[in-house]
């Protein structure tokens, strides 16, 4: 288990981020409860880039650098310039399914961006939305309901792995040769826990956010669940909903902070798998 002494706070004063991602240019982005977006710099400065209105959930970085936010507050996927901080509305569902809840987004290779959409805590209503490049958006599955939270692809890029908050579990979807989704099937129970945000790490293990407890899980393939980071009294990792791969060597872990200010990191123990990034 790493110990609470080797979280560093990397930056300050952000409006209880929860979602956030590293960028092509190796930068953190991270999104407010006011629908700010942050960029961070190497040495924690910190940078509004622009702001919605809205609340910002998980964020993705395309090739470009343009952040694309799920804004819960504006119940749509948000397109922010990388060089003009203009935002634009890039997807808000279908007409017959808009969003609700867009909680986290993950990129492919081809630059479909895939975008959980929680629903309503409880009612097992949440569905994943797949967005073409240019915004043309579909219903791609409804069979993870359970308020599908963070996700991100595996590294052969031939599934969706889900954290499904109220089903405490974490599930693979696979992507079918037409684009569609196959039949779900679960990886791991993460039962006593919410958990909400992952990533994955360079020999397959999912390091997974808690919204409750303040924890962060590490699944190695095949392996039991440990516990990477627990903090008991919420003090460091103060609600850590969300966790990236960060550095030189993708080898440190930041971890958002949505009880409260900050984003810290520690040394991972191991190399993350890195993003993609498309050209979108």
């Amino acid at each position: 288990m790493a110990a609470l002494e080797g979280f560093e706070t990397l930056a300050t004063d952000l409006d209880h981020p929860e979602g956030i991602a590293v960028g092509p240019d190796g930068l953190v982005y991270a999104g407010g409860e006011a629908g700010q977006i942050y960029r961070v710099g190497l040495d924690g400065t910190l940078d509004e880039i622009a702001s919605t209105g809205g609340f910002i959930y998980g964020v993705a970085v395309a090739g470009s650098g343009d952040v694309f936010a799920c804004d819960f507050g504006n119940a749509a996927v948000a397109r922010v310039s990388a060089t003009t901080g203009e935002i634009a509305t890039y997807s808000n569902g279908t007409a017959a399914r808009p969003m609700r809840v867009p909680n986290f987004a993950a990129f492919d290779d081809g630059g479909n961006l895939y975008v959980t959409d929680s629903g309503e805590w409880g009612q097992d209503d949440g569905l994943v939305y797949r967005i073409a490049p240019g915004g043309a958006t579909e219903v791609w599955t409804e069979a993870t309901p359970r308020f599908p939270n963070g996700c991100c692809l595996t590294a052969d890029g031939e599934a969706l792995l889900v954290v499904e908050s109220h089903g405490r579990a974490v599930v693979r979807i696979p992507i079918e040769d037409d684009g569609g989704a196959g039949p779900p099937k679960p990886v791991v129970d993460l039962s006593g826990s919410q958990p909400d945000g992952i990533a994955l790490a360079e020999d397959g293990s999912m390091f997974v956010g808690c919204y409750r407890p303040d924890r962060i899980y590490r699944i190695p393939p095949g392996g039991p669940v440990e516990v990477f980071a627990d903090d008991p009294d919420g003090v460091v990792l103060n609600q850590p909903a969300n966790v990236a791969f960060w550095g030189p060597n993708l080898d440190r872990l930041v971890v958002s902070s949505l009880g409260g200010w900050n984003l810290m990191a520690a040394p991972a123990g191991t190399r993350g798998l890195p993003l993609r990034y498309p050209k979108v």
